[in-house]
């Protein structure tokens, strides 16, 4: 018997729209990763991260984004937060120790990482993690920025204070960027020279970086935060040298990259721990 048409188009449209993605269940770990095709918020059950005190040179920023988090993990007012400046200086370390820090102190913040090429799909994630009910969300943004013909930045507009439903209480966004304004400044500067109108051509890409309540920048370090920062793994691993002998190969190493940084630091550390039967 054939079933009646009405029948056949629901079933066709149900289809089509699949049920709402379900949420995990957020207590069995404090880190996700938004995956689509199909939708789903993978657990991690280990984050790759360094302990909060382990993070030299950029004390101030420590401070702020720890406090902020707090806040917002205790249920208080708190900002979106853009970190952005120098490579290697320790922006998506510091989101990820900040989130060890809060979770250490027992408070119900859980870390979800969306790639940027995922970007158009955060109503989606959003309308998931506002439904878990005494949870709290870092929706982390590592490394963002857009080219001058990407349309992703105006899917982040509505997670920032766009949307008619606007973002759910219980997310905050931080986002790392090398650019201050999420943009190259010769894209910028191409922007104004070509564009009818200039400033309007500018402004609708550096808007999005305004949107971020709190900025925080990270410069390139000093020789003495560089060897600090190396000291302080010595310390945290329990290495043992020569503090004249670490000086001098420390200085090798930078000078051989051409750099300092908190990750030119790492990675002689993850050396010279090697040669000394040290394990990281």
């Amino acid at each position: 018997m054939t079933r009646p048409p009405l029948d056949r188009i629901a079933d066709a449209l149900e289809r089509l729209a699949p049920p709402p993605v379900p949420s995990p269940d957020f207590t069995k770990a404090d880190a996700f990763v938004w995956h689509t095709d199909p939708d789903r918020l993978q657990p991690v059950p280990v984050v790759d991260r360094v302990d909060l005190a382990q993070l030299v040179g950029i004390e101030r920023s420590k401070t702020t984004l720890l406090a902020n988090t707090l806040q917002f993990a205790r249920g208080y007012g708190a900002n979106n937060a853009l970190l952005w400046g120098a490579r290697g200086m320790g922006k998506s370390s510091l989101v990820k120790a900040v989130h060890a820090e809060c979770v250490a102190r027992g408070l119900p913040l859980s870390l979800v990482e969306i790639a940027r090429e995922d970007l158009s799909s955060v109503g989606r994630l959003l309308s998931i993690l506002g439904r878990a009910t005494g949870r709290y969300f870092l929706l982390f943004a590592d490394d963002l920025s857009f080219s001058h013909d990407d349309t992703q930045y105006k899917s982040l507009k509505a997670v920032l204070d766009g949307g008619i439903s606007g973002r759910p209480a219980n997310v905050l966004l931080y986002a790392t960027s090398n650019r201050r304004h999420l943009m190259p400044r010769d894209m910028i500067d191409n922007e104004r020279a070509s564009a009818i109108h200039p400033g309007e051509a500018v402004e609708e890409k550096v808007s999005l970086s305004d949107r971020f309540g709190l900025w925080l920048g990270f410069h390139p370090c000093d020789q003495d935060d560089y060897l600090a920062m190396i000291a302080g793994y010595c310390a945290a691993y329990g290495l043992r040298i020569d503090p004249d002998q670490l000086r001098a190969e420390a200085i090798e190493w930078q000078a051989t990259r051409g750099s300092r940084s908190g990750r030119v630091a790492w990675q002689f550390f993850v050396d010279l721990a090697g040669r000394h039967d040290v394990a990281v």
